[in-house]
């Protein structure tokens, strides 16, 4: 269950803070996510503070830290503040996407839609090729273009070729343009139900590009429990027969999970490897018995936050994430799995 309240999700955040000190080297992602749960708390000093202990060190993705901070900082008053790391940012031109897109979208919250515009086109121009690729981008580029392309609709700017691009790497039904098109709220105020219920599905194909954003930079994530771990696991506590009837439900469960989450406009999605001894030891840090099954996705959750997650899908000619000595085309990328 996702925190909605305050509270819910200071307690979210104190629970990240003990894992990180649990797992010192996954310490940046748990530190992040935590200060993301103390801004949806209210305590935006609370998560500065986590950006500048995490600052004091050698930080993976400094540019990234330093953009949710400005952000940060804007939210509660420190205006001048997040524009002199926003202007420092975008003079070190980092080769993270996400801090670029992170301070275009502070500038655009706050009415900027040209100087979010400006900062997009600059990392585009320092992060993609001359000519467009013939395969998806990673993720937080794509994303990165998608935004670029949103700003650039309202601001009514004629398409370019990363616009283009765009298009032609949007996965939903609904084309950009329309999705983009800064008139389409309006039609939420016609009295013509069908007119709505299109809207409705226009919002909703929208969500799934939100949602993307949102989970970024930690993936939504299944357990993979190999065919040894399960047989441990269900050893110990057999209360969890019924999550994993057996080893190939367990794998077709996944594969059709994924696949599912996927049509529905999820993108970044993950695999997580599981072992008995870690779930033993989250299980512990939360004061709750392995056994208990509702343990199962905060334990998948978690092991995201520590960047412990395999993209999923994997190329076709790549290895199956089941662990077989098949590709994934050949295996539980087929459209009818083992």
């Amino acid at each position: 269950m996702r925190p909605d309240t305050p509270a819910a999700h200071t307690t979210e955040a104190e629970r990240l803070l003990r894992t990180a000190a649990q797992y010192p080297g996954d310490r940046e992602p748990l530190y992040l996510q935590a200060a993301a749960h103390r801004e949806l708390a209210g305590d935006r000093e609370g998560a500065t503070a986590l950006y500048d202990e995490l600052l004091t060190g050698s930080p993976a993705n400094p540019h990234l830290i330093r953009a949710l901070k400005a952000a940060n900082l804007w939210e509660y008053g420190h205006e001048a503040e997040a524009r002199a790391i926003i202007a420092g940012i975008r003079q070190a031109t980092p080769t993270d996407a996400a801090a670029w897109e992170t301070t275009a979208e502070t500038l655009e919250a706050h009415d900027e839609l040209e100087a979010a515009e400006e900062i997009l086109t600059e990392a585009a121009a320092h992060l993609l090729p001359s000519s467009p690729p013939d395969e998806d981008l990673p993720h937080p580029t794509h994303s990165l273009i998608t935004t670029r392309h949103r700003i650039r609709r309202m601001l009514a700017l004629p398409h370019d070729a990363w616009d283009t691009l765009a298009d032609r790497l949007h996965p939903a039904a609904v084309p950009l343009d329309e999705l983009h098109d800064p008139k389409r709220l309006w039609s939420l105020g016609s009295e013509d139900p069908a007119e709505l219920q299109a809207e409705i599905t226009r919002l909703r194909s929208e969500l799934g590009t939100y949602r993307t954003a949102l989970s970024r930079p930690f993936p939504v994530a299944v357990l993979h429990w190999p065919e040894r771990e399960l047989d441990e696991l269900l050893a110990a506590y057999p209360e969890l027969e019924a999550e994993y009837p057996t080893y190939r439900a367990h794998l077709t469960d996944i594969e059709a999970s994924l696949r599912e989450l996927f049509e529905a406009g999820t993108r970044n999605l993950g695999i997580v490897r599981a072992t008995v001894p870690s779930y033993e030891a989250f299980a512990a840090s939360e004061s709750t018995p392995p056994s208990t099954p509702a343990l199962l996705p905060q334990y998948a959750t978690t092991l995201a936050a520590r960047a412990r997650a395999t993209p999923w899908p994997p190329p076709h000619d790549a290895p199956c994430w089941c662990g077989s000595e098949r590709t994934y085309g050949e295996c539980h990328g087929r459209p009818t799995s083992p």
